[in-house]
């Protein structure tokens, strides 16, 4: 990698990646692949795959607190133990409460990972594509704008990015949830099945699929070209995978862009601004504070990618202030950090099921079943906008006596007995970006690399009660008529954040007085710098992100190389 501390020519590239990450490892792979020599910036430690995942193999008694974390530690940390997976076996992988601090103006709990590879490494892999319902969906009803894309302009690079990470799939032709480019399937359990021929029976728009995810269940060349194997189904991924069994920056894209010799990475950077040379009318570097000695160094180069993911990428553009822009990097409109999104997975729904007792289900699955979203598709029909999906898996609890003593108990414990199917959904609903949601910069206080600190004032509307309330009521009726039993209902009330798909604050969109970025990602006050994760997200759909954003990420580096070429960058 070379003296990245050196002189001027030692620290200029060709391209600078803010973040390694979902969409940083994307930019890393497509920009180095195309030849750019480009510096990737990490503000947290090098994460190597395989070398640096201390708990992988780990069985359950190796660990001193059996997989749990001591009161002291969830105590000192009352954001991020919120966590399912902040877990003695993965707490490595996440930023404890005190390492950034923030501020929350109204509640907002924010789940990082700061190392090589980010939360690529902690997702849920969960991967849907967007259909032309959620592009079109601001321009439909008013709220927010106009996507700048539609579904035909992504969908080619849904498929190449479906391709390289590996996702396990059904062709289910809907025009809700376009299909990709799968692999085959897992099994679905026997209550799962009963209930989507139960759902498609019964219930017209309405459907209980697969829930597709990015898990190798039957490698291609490709993915045995990135040195990756099948998914074991050990449903250990937030420890890193020893197989690459699922798609994580570390064991993917990172690694590819290595190996093309044009790749430098630069972990312990925290990115304090980007430098923008008024002259020249563009950016021309970034300035880093090195975490480790706190010395401050500056960075060139001809294009910039910001994928510092969502709430990051927000501060430092917000922090990129200069003459022209006073008020952040590109903020003409006035717009950066505002109507910043997320979703909404306050609702819950838990039942039994009394049939199919002669079966049962046995080993581990990184996935389940889905329903994708029915409210509000083709017409207006409810009282609020939009719509959500929701999960739906089912499963068999069993159990042993623990009465008696010595063999008496070993043999009580031995003798499972299976209780009646348990089943359950989780709603994952469409926030309304709304300009009262933002995120803004502390006047005075800053953080130990001198980068003031972030204010959250986010939180939920009218819209999103609603929402909550109507998939109660329509889950409680499908499970009621498919004979489900015992139906409890439960509002977790959760703060914004913990769904973990932050998104918007540098929203895309055709107008430059309304929106930060153009049909490619860029500033449109500054086209030399794109921003491709989370942030640029106009809407928030109520389909996992993380898909999209990679599709954005690669066709952006195409058409930022190609307006290279033309000397257009």
């Amino acid at each position: 990698m070379g003296n990245l501390n050196g002189d001027l020519q030692s620290r200029t590239f060709d391209a600078i990646v803010i973040g390694s990450g979902m969409s940083g490892g994307w930019a890393a792979k497509e920009l180095c692949e195309k030849g750019l020599k480009t510096l990737v910036l990490e503000r947290g430690r090098d994460v190597v795959h395989l070398k640096d995942y201390p708990t992988t193999n780990m069985l359950p008694w190796q660990f001193e607190y059996r997989g749990q974390l001591p009161s002291a530690v969830i105590e000192a940390n009352p954001v991020v133990s919120k966590c399912y997976n902040f877990r003695e076996d993965a707490v490595q992988f996440f930023v404890k409460d005190k390492e950034h601090p923030y501020v929350q103006d109204k509640p907002f709990d924010w789940i990082r990972g700061y190392q090589t590879g980010g939360k690529s490494l902690l997702w849920a892999r969960q991967t849907q594509r967007w259909s032309d319902f959620d592009y079109e969906g601001p321009a439909r009803d008013g709220f927010a704008v106009d996507w700048p894309i539609r579904y035909k302009d992504i969908a080619p690079w849904y498929s190449y990015v479906e391709k390289f990470a590996g996702i396990s799939g059904n062709k289910d032709g809907l025009d809700v949830l376009p299909d990709g480019e799968f692999l085959p399937p897992l099994e679905l359990s026997c209550v799962e099945n009963y209930f989507k021929d139960f759902v498609a029976k019964n219930y017209n728009g309405r459907h209980v699929i697969y829930a597709r995810c990015a898990h190798l269940t039957e490698p291609r060349q490709i993915h045995f070209d990135q040195g990756r194997g099948q998914c074991q189904n050990r449903n250990l991924c937030q420890r890193g995978c020893p197989f690459g069994g699922y798609f994580a920056a570390n064991s993917t894209t990172i690694p590819w862009a290595i190996k093309t010799g044009n790749m430098s990475l630069r972990p312990f950077s925290v990115v304090h601004s980007i430098i923008y040379d008024e002259k020249k009318g563009k950016a021309t570097g970034v300035r880093v504070v090195d975490t480790q000695s706190k010395e401050l160094i500056e960075y060139y180069a001809r294009i910039i990618f910001v994928n510092a993911a969502a709430v990051n990428t927000n501060l430092i553009l917000l922090n990129s202030r200069s003459g022209r822009f006073p008020n952040g990097l590109g903020n003409d409109s006035g717009l950066l950090g505002k109507y910043f999104a997320f979703h909404n997975y306050r609702g819950h729904i838990s039942a039994e099921y009394e049939g199919f007792m002669d079966s049962t289900t046995a080993g581990g699955r990184p996935t389940s079943a889905y329903i994708p979203r029915f409210r509000n598709v083709h017409k207006q029909e409810t009282d609020f906008l939009r719509g959500y999906a929701a999960g739906f898996s089912a499963g068999r609890y069993s159990s042993g006596k623990a009465d008696g003593f010595g063999v008496a108990l070993k043999e009580n414990l031995a003798k499972k007995v299976p209780g009646p199917w348990y089943v359950g959904s989780h709603m994952m609903g469409e926030t309304i970006p709304k300009e009262s949601n933002y995120l803004s910069l502390d006047s005075g206080k800053k953080d130990e690399w001198g980068v003031p600190l972030l204010h959250f004032s986010v939180d939920y509307d009218e819209n999103d009660e609603k929402m909550v309330k109507d998939f109660s009521d329509q889950l409680t009726d499908m499970y009621t008529r498919a004979g489900f039993r015992n139906i409890k209902t439960y509002d977790s009330k959760q703060a914004p954040g913990l769904d973990i798909h932050e998104m918007g604050g540098v929203r895309m969109g055709k107008d430059p007085k309304t929106s930060m970025l153009n049909k490619w990602n860029q500033i449109h006050a500054c086209k030399n710098v794109f921003v491709t994760d989370g942030a640029c997200m106009t809407s928030t759909s109520t389909q996992n992100p993380s898909l999209t954003y990679m599709a954005l990420t690669a066709r952006a580096c195409d058409y930022a190389v190609d307006q290279m070429k033309k000397n257009e960058l």
